[in-house]
């Protein structure tokens, strides 16, 4: 008799999980709440769809911020190499860029989904549309629990050997993530940890960034401290909105900040150029100034800095903008080096989960088997994906957790007696 698996939510970690469930000889049945399949993979990536990193396994591992020794059986089971190779092989091809984020060559998230839409097709997998799942049923015996099916908002029962809960967290709600496997998992016995947005852009108080909307700064430096205390410093790329800074650095600083930014306000600081010394900054300025000696320090400075940024630069050296640059002290070049070296901002706060990528916390992994994501209180029901409490920085490093986890999970399901 054919083993029946049911697989609770249709993202990244779900269609794979029902993917390798049904390649594993099993009647696999999805079951997602939304009009169409991977309606959260359709906007990552800004729609063009991170989904890995080509890295090594170490630095892959490094990436993950929450319980990354779990995930080690998850990682070396199904690898980021994998994953490319799967894609590559159902006929999508792939490109690496820098921070060796992998994304379909055609820039197009949609080509992930219909790859994978296709793949579970062809494997037999029953996806079931705009159906929502209200209750995972359990058998409680004496000795064990066991899952056997679910209930439909609708009142009907599917019963099933297993039940895979792969129904994302609380990032992007727009897309369905209403926490609702987090109500599966607290009702079958788990405990949930503490949920909050990560991945996500920052809050400033100062008054300029408004003026600065839009702008992105590339090859520069973020650090962000705790008075004296530094919590984090990246390379990379960054932008400033009407509310405050976002962009890669600063979505991977918020996961290495956010509980001390719940807190207390802390420092931002750019460095605009940090790829020259303190002398060849200096040397920089002087040729500027040189080069335009008999001009006024306003018509010298554009050349410094993006035009957006040239006037709120401009006001923060506090140098009289119609001096000449001949005339500006050796003191005032000084402060604009250091200026340029340490743009400071203001972090009061986070945003919510309606602009978090991913969320922090979820389903306790320690009541969850690492190798197969079988629970430990009930027997045949899986957790994969963002239900459970693993997160990592940005650059495809979730994705790939949606990959290995959901992989581990159907196979595991299809395997077990």
């Amino acid at each position: 008799m054919t083993k029946k698996v049911l697989v609770i939510g249709g993202g990244a970690a779900g269609m794979f999980a029902a993917l390798t469930a049904a390649q594993g000889g099993c009647g696999v049945h999805l079951y997602e709440k939304n009009e169409r399949l991977g309606k959260k993979l359709y906007i990552t990536g800004k729609g063009r769809c991170n989904l890995t990193n080509a890295c090594d396994m170490e630095e892959l591992f490094e990436s993950v911020c929450t319980n990354r020794k779990f995930l080690y059986s998850a990682f070396y089971g199904y690898t980021n190499q994998d994953v490319i190779r799967f894609f590559e092989d159902h006929g999508m091809k792939t490109k690496t860029e820098r921070g060796n984020r992998v994304f379909p060559l055609s820039d197009r998230s949609a080509d992930v989904i219909d790859v994978l839409r296709k793949a579970m097709r062809d494997a037999g997998v029953h996806v079931h549309l705009q159906t929502q799942v209200k209750e995972i049923l359990v058998q409680r015996e004496e000795n064990c629990s066991r899952t056997a099916g679910i209930r439909l908002a609708d009142g009907e029962t599917v019963k099933a050997d297993a039940v895979i809960v792969a129904t994302g967290g609380l990032s992007y709600p727009s897309t369905g993530s209403t926490g609702d496997g987090y109500r599966f998992a607290a009702d079958c016995g788990h405990k949930v940890t503490q949920c909050c947005p990560s991945l996500v852009p920052f809050n400033t108080r100062e008054a300029f960034v408004k003026d600065l909307q839009g702008l992105s700064l590339k090859n520069v430096t973020l650090s962000v401290y705790d008075g004296k205390k530094k919590l984090y410093e990246g390379f990379g790329e960054m932008m400033f909105t009407h509310f405050g800074v976002t962009g890669p650095l600063v979505l991977t600083a918020s996961a290495a900040v956010q509980t001390v930014l719940r807190e207390k306000n802390l420092k931002l600081v750019i460095d605009l150029k940090p790829a020259l010394s303190d002398e060849q900054l200096d040397m920089r300025l002087i040729r500027e100034f040189d080069a335009g000696k008999n001009r006024q320090f306003k018509n010298v400075i554009g050349n410094l800095f993006p035009s957006k940024l040239t006037p709120v630069m401009q006001e923060l050296s506090g140098i009289d903008p119609e001096k000449r640059v001949n005339e500006v002290t050796k003191e005032e070049r000084a402060h604009l080096a250091h200026l340029i070296r340490h743009l400071e901002l203001t972090a009061t706060g986070l945003r919510d989960y309606n602009e978090a990528i991913i969320t922090k916390g979820g389903v306790a992994v320690k009541e969850i088997q690492p190798a197969t994501m079988e629970s430990k209180l009930v027997q045949g029901l899986y957790f994969a994906g963002e239900v459970l409490d693993l997160d990592a920085v940005t650059g495809g490093f979730n994705l790939q957790i949606a990959w290995s986890t959901g992989a581990a999970a159907g196979r595991a399901a299809a395997e077990k007696e």
